[in-house]
């Protein structure tokens, strides 16, 4: 296994990290309320961040969504990229790649996911009926990769007849929607094995997200605490602090590592489901732990709702149970070390 970035996968995380610093401000990200960046979008689109994934791969996008996540920026850049420009490039037809890549890398199309798949959303025909109650980014999607209960992948644009969507509040302001599709034309994506594909991906890379605002949270709790005196003296230097914020930067470093290895086994073709799995466990249970210890560290400041580590808290929640909380993913982890898929059944009833 070799994590050292290619050249121009740190090139692109390098400007990532610039253009998310400069315009994903606190005060910025307050004015945008629950609703996305226009602006930011424009320039990581314009500086061919959205397009370069098809060439930077899975390891590459997680890179990038470290730097999105350390600054809880609200661009629908994991959505997009991870439901549209990567599925794409590995399971759309010629057809599908000329006519979506360039759209999408250009930011003229927006993708999102109704992922997991819950059993909601029935095909017959090429066309889709059903209801995904929340689907992140959805306000601002042009495009929804849609699972249907056999696990089919459909690409359905949300202006298309049949297709209703209407607004979401999460805890965390992703301009989510619900989906409600009523005979919805689509168009196939891919065949057998596209869905899991896309889906360890998409574990793969939200828990790089996971990663970089579990670092942004642990960067402000270390600021606060060696800048903010108690008794003389700063309170980094109290052992309880230290201890607690050497677990959080510990949980991060695992987040980070296991997203990084199944991210690398993806690229290189390698099998991965478990290691996606294991990635989204860590993503789910540590950073949990880790969000909670930033807003530990700031003591009363922690618990303002409009203080910059809250937000964290939020997206670090949030990320907790997307696509499956920590219990659910460890019994597909065991069902798949074990060699025997987990029932429908079980995994409907930890869902519901």
């Amino acid at each position: 296994m070799d994590f050292h970035p290619t050249e121009e996968q740190a090139t692109a995380a390098g400007l990532a990290a610039r253009i998310f610093s400069d315009l994903a401000t606190h005060e910025r990200l307050t004015e945008a309320g629950t609703g996305s960046d226009a602006e930011l979008w424009k320039a990581l689109t314009a500086a061919g961040l959205i397009a370069a994934v098809e060439e930077t791969g899975l390891l590459g996008l997680v890179l990038l969504l470290e730097e999105q996540g350390r600054t809880t920026a609200q661009v629908p850049y994991a959505a997009t990229c991870v439901y549209g420009i990567l599925p794409v490039a590995a399971h759309g037809s010629p057809e599908q790649r000329g006519r979506l890549l360039t759209a999408l890398g250009t930011g003229d199309a927006v993708a999102t996911g109704a992922f997991p798949a819950r059993g909601r959303i029935t095909a017959e025909g090429g066309r889709l009926t059903g209801i995904a109650p929340v689907v992140p980014w959805l306000r601002d999607a042009t495009h929804v990769l849609v699972p249907d209960a056999d696990r089919s992948l459909w690409l359905v644009r949300t202006d298309a007849p049949g297709v209703r969507t209407s607004p979401v509040e999460t805890t965390a302001p992703w301009s989510a929607g619900r989906l409600a599709l009523t005979g919805a034309a689509a168009e196939r994506l891919g065949c057998d094995g596209a869905y899991e594909d896309t889906l360890a991906a998409a574990r793969t890379a939200f828990a790089g997200l996971q990663a970089g605002v579990c670092a942004g949270s642990l960067a402000r709790a270390v600021e606060h605490t060696s800048t903010r005196e108690q008794f003389g003296r700063p309170l980094s230097t109290n052992q309880g602090v230290m201890l607690r914020a050497a677990d959080a930067y510990m949980d991060t470093e695992a987040i980070r590592v296991t997203a990084y290895e199944a991210a690398w086994r993806i690229d290189q073709g390698l099998p991965a489901q478990v290691h996606a799995l294991t990635a989204a466990w860590w993503a789910s249970e540590a950073g949990k732990r880790v969000v909670h210890a930033g807003q530990h560290l700031h003591g009363g400041m922690g618990a303002d709702l409009d203080h910059p580590v809250h937000r964290h808290f939020l997206w670090g929640r949030q990320l907790d149970a997307y696509l499956g909380c920590g219990s659910e993913l460890l019994a597909e982890l065991g069902a798949s070390i074990a060699g025997s898929p987990a029932s429908a059944s079980t995994a409907e009833g930890e869902q519901a």
